[in-house]
């Protein structure tokens, strides 16, 4: 007869509750031999412990939460689809398994993170998208919670662990890749929020165009707000429009460069013989869209299978110091960008 519970595995294998319980739980004081044993006859049977053994057992639920905010018809968009796939494949590596606390419309996030801390119901949480000053991060260190963030706060005195993808030196070499092409009137579409990102990407565009010194160079800013889509096509129109216009354009993220070239194409413009365009991110639509978009892969699933291994390690080692760890874009160079227009040189 195959073990349904507990005490008949305990009983098939000769052991008692408690050595199976924690060997199954990965117990450092059982034996490795025993643990593998353990693990073997468990898989063999198709034994699977119940949660709130091993609650008791570990004091840990074996969940891992990350808070979604819903915004308009898409639950998920680009960016937050790789991310979670990435986060989810880490923690299944590691043993744990995630919880997605959804955010509703007009709700605050942070009451949901809150009480998803508070429950106890994760062992530790994932949070992304950071603001200049978050107070998700805020609560988190006074809370003393077990938590990676992806992105990082302008202020670098508090100790905690996070990943980031370094956006600006993608566009320090977004600048130089263009301005070895020609191009010296630059446009930067980008969003209104008070995201790190953006303030590090903005930063590292800033300096390269201070390094080159050449007084010649010209950059035009537009601002939209960054879940408003109509917004966003007017800003992408008022940035191209007139005959004045930029002959390269950064977007902030992938989004915002092919919303340039939806509208660019609208009105008439060849990508990249009238206009170059370059995003961030490489999500998967950059590459199918006409003439394939020009980006720097953020490696968004590295990221966050790094965070969740990052997340395991605090939880299972909680006195250990806060690591971080900043990931090199990739260029992906595609079609979208080329010499500047010949008048222009």
């Amino acid at each position: 007869m195959r073990p349904k519970t507990l005490k008949e595995l305990a009983s098939h294998l000769d052991l008692s509750i408690a050595t199976v319980s924690r060997a199954l739980a990965g117990h450092e004081r059982i034996a490795q031999a025993t643990r593998d044993r353990v693990a073997q006859a468990a898989r063999e049977f198709g034994y699977v412990p119940s949660m709130a053994g091993r609650m008791l057992v570990s004091g840990r639920s074996g969940f891992v939460g990350m808070t979604l905010a819903v915004r308009g018809p898409r639950l998920v968009d680009s960016f937050l689809g790789e991310f979670v796939t990435g986060l989810g494949e880490g923690l299944a590596e590691r043993g744990s398994d995630l919880i997605l606390a959804t955010v509703a419309e007009g709700k605050s996030e942070l009451d949901v993170l809150r009480h998803l801390v508070d429950s106890g119901r994760a062992d530790g949480v994932v949070i992304t998208r950071i603001a200049e000053n978050d107070q998700r991060v805020d609560y988190l260190i006074s809370r003393g919670s077990r938590f990676v963030t992806h992105g990082r706060l302008l202020d670098s005195e508090r100790a905690y662990s996070w990943v980031d993808t370094d956006g600006a030196r993608a566009f320090a070499e977004a600048f130089d890749m263009l301005y070895g092409l020609g191009h010296r009137h630059f446009g930067l579409l980008t969003i209104s929020e008070p995201m790190t990102f953006r303030h590090l990407r903005q930063d590292g565009l800033a300096g390269a165009i201070a390094r080159s010194g050449d007084p010649s160079v010209r950059l035009d800013v537009v601002t939209t707000p960054r879940f408003d889509r109509g917004a966003c096509v007017q800003a992408a129109h008022r940035l191209i429009e007139g005959p004045d216009r930029p002959t390269a354009i950064i977007g902030l993220f992938d989004e915002l460069a092919l919303t340039v070239m939806e509208e660019a194409s609208r009105i008439g413009l060849s990508i990249p013989r009238d206009l170059s365009v370059i995003g961030f991110d490489n999500i998967t639509a950059a590459a199918y869209a006409p003439p394939g978009l020009t980006t720097f892969d953020a490696l968004i699933r590295e990221c966050a299978r790094e965070a969740a291994a990052m997340l395991v390690d605090v939880i299972e080692n909680p006195v250990q110091p806060p690591r971080t760890k900043l990931v090199q874009p990739v260029l992906t160079a595609r079609a979208s960008h080329g010499p500047a227009p010949r008048k222009h040189r």
